[in-house]
Formats: C-alpha cells, sequence, structure tokens
C-alpha cells in the first residue's frame, strides 16, 4: 500500500485529487499539511486522517512515502527539494515551478535521490488528443506548419475561482500560469523543440493577474503554435487545430474531423475516425504505478521543465513587450 500525505488545498483540483487517491486500492492518504492550517485541519478531519502542521516532521514520518502537491506554485520548489532530500516520491500539480532554474534545481535533487516524481499533464491521456499525435506522427497531414490549441473557461468573469487565484506572489500568474499549462505542454510534445515565443495578455477583469492571453511559439521544424487561454469565457469548446502541407485536423471537444491528401480516393473531404486511441492512464495513475510496479510516468521532471520554460518566456515576452528567444 502506498502511503500519500497531501500537500495543501491551496489548488482547485486539490480535492479531485484526493478523491482519485482514495480510489485507488493499493494506496491511501495518511496525514494533510497545509500552509494555512486551519484549512488543513478541517480538510483533514473531512478525511479521516491527520494534520501536521511541520513540514519536517511530516517528511520525517515513516507512514508517507510519497507527497501530493497542491500548494501555492511559489511553495513547490521548497516543498519539492525538502521531499526529495527525505526520500518521497513527487506528484505535483502543475506548473512545475516558476523559473527553469528552480526546475533544474528540483529535477537535480530527485535524480539525487533516485525518488520517483510525475506532474499532472491530463491533456496528454485524452483519446482525441493521443490521435492527434498518432496522425501527426504518420504524416497525414504532411508537414505541420500551424498548431492551434485553445483551453478557457469563465471562472474569473463568474467569480467561482477563489480570489486568492488571482495574487501573483503564490500563482506566479493568471490565465496562461493556469489554464495555459495544457496547450504550452501540448504544442511542445506535438511540435517538439521551440525556438522563440511572443505573448499579448490582458486584464478583461481588471485583475492584478492576466484572465486572457495569447502566446505565438515558433519551433525548431518552423511550425508555429498559437496557444490561447481564457478565465473570461462563457463554455469555451476546447479546440485543437492542425493544418499540414497535406492535410487537416479540427478536434472540437470531443469531435474530430479529418482531411489528407494521403487517404484514399474514397474519403476525399473531411473523415471522422471510427475509433480513438484508449486513453492513457490518469497522470495519478502513473505515479502510483511507477512507484509501486515501476512503471513508466510519461510526465516527469524534465517535461516539467520544459512546460516552465515556455511559461517563463511566454511572461518575460508579455511583460517587456518582445519576442523572447528560448
Amino acid at each position: 500500500m502506498f502511503k500519500v500525505a497531501l500537500i495543501s488545498k491551496w489548488h482547485v483540483h486539490a480535492q479531485g485529487y484526493a478523491e482519485i487517491i482514495k480510489s485507488f486500492p493499493d494506496a491511501e492518504i495518511t496525514c494533510v499539511w497545509d500552509e494555512e492550517p486551519e484549512r488543513g485541519r478541517e480538510w483533514a478531519m473531512s478525511l479521516g486522517v491527520q494534520f501536521e502542521e511541520d513540514m519536517d516532521k511530516l517528511l520525517a514520518r515513516e507512514d508517507v512515502e510519497g507527497i501530493l502537491i497542491c500548494s501555492p506554485t511559489s511553495l513547490h520548489t521548497e516543498i519539492m527539494k525538502k521531499a526529495a532530500q527525505a526520500g518521497k516520491h513527487i506528484f505535483t500539480e502543475k506548473a512545475m515551478a516558476l523559473t527553469k532554474k528552480e526546475c533544474e534545481e528540483i529535477t537535480a535533487e530527485v535524480k539525487k535521490a533516485g525518488v520517483k516524481f510525475a506532474i499532472s499533464f491530463p491533456a496528454r491521456t485524452t483519446p482525441t488528443n493521443l490521435y492527434a499525435k498518432s496522425v501527426i506522427d504518420a504524416g497525414l497531414v504532411g508537414k505541420v506548419n500551424l498548431l492551434r490549441i485553445r483551453n478557457g473557461h469563465d471562472g474569473a468573469l463568474n467569480n467561482w475561482l477563489p480570489e486568492y487565484w488571482y495574487d501573483e506572489t503564490k500563482a506566479g500568474g493568471g490565465a496562461m500560469m493556469d489554464l495555459g499549462c495544457h496547450p504550452m505542454y501540448l504544442s511542445s510534445w506535438i511540435l517538439g523543440k521551440p525556438v522563440r515565443i511572443s505573448s499579448m495578455f490582458s486584464h478583461f477583469t481588471e485583475r492584478a493577474v492576466e484572465d486572457n492571453s495569447v502566446c505565438t511559439i515558433e519551433f525548431e521544424n518552423h511550425a508555429v503554435a498559437i496557444v490561447e487561454t481564457s478565465l473570461v469565457t462563457y463554455k469555451t469548446p476546447s479546440m485543437v487545430e492542425v493544418y499540414g502541407t497535406e492535410g487537416t485536423l479540427i478536434i472540437c471537444d470531443n469531435m474530430v474531423k479529418l482531411t489528407s491528401k494521403k487517404m484514399d480516393e474514397e474519403f476525399n473531404g473531411w473523415v471522422t475516425p471510427s475509433k480513438l486511441p484508449e486513453a492513457l492512464p490518469h497522470p495519478l495513475r502513473q505515479w502510483v504505478d511507477g512507484v509501486l510496479y515501476n512503471k513508466p510516468i510519461l510526465f516527469d521532471a524534465e517535461a516539467g521543465t520544459r512546460l516552465t520554460e515556455l511559461l517563463e518566456a511566454a511572461y518575460i515576452a508579455n511583460k517587456e513587450k518582445r519576442e523572447v528567444q528560448i
């Protein structure tokens, strides 16, 4: 049985992760820590586990083999380095840290300790996105020249996100640092190595951090990605558009359409696949399987570092109103 400590209920997905861990037959929650002790005590009580106010004491506990981090992003580096040094396995909500340098420091400690690390990249487990990657890898769209990915909701517009979500000292940013993580890691997974980025962030609800944002990224293969994310759009469909020299793929929520010169003549025009790939295990399941059964973890510290590298450059590009080389 894999024994897990929950680290903070700050992130809006924290309770969801707790429920997932509780659903696993081979993992259990043993205790909770929170930077806000009152919130942590209430959470621990609701879960029927102990609250540990001292992080060092928690990391020294024998009934803690791994930690699940949902703390403010600004605390990630300190927590992860301490956890690795204590020999604890690490699962973290995105983003891994606020700077590439911090990610590299975390990675060094993880490798030195030999612990398992996973970051939550759920968009890389879905059948539709796996299909997009398989179509591109098979060459059905030819050489990709443009990728557009959109992810958004109305959390800032209709005030259902907590107000602390807009505290840059804790979150590190706004829409792009939160929802923007998904199109960011998808774009580099699909297109490879980024070389330059530009950004335009806006403050539609006039909060301290951006709530509406767009980045354009050029990759080493000369393809361009348009990454869009927002906290102020109503019922935004999740969009992935792939344009290539010999085909086009459109994904809107679970609707998939493909057209390609490489398909047989009877399939000219738009077609919808009759079957999509099987979903991959949830990132939390990958982490538990990696720890207990030495199975591969696809979303590791290197993947987390690549995401933060893009995010860090995106924020510099917006702040300094210039294109940033990566």
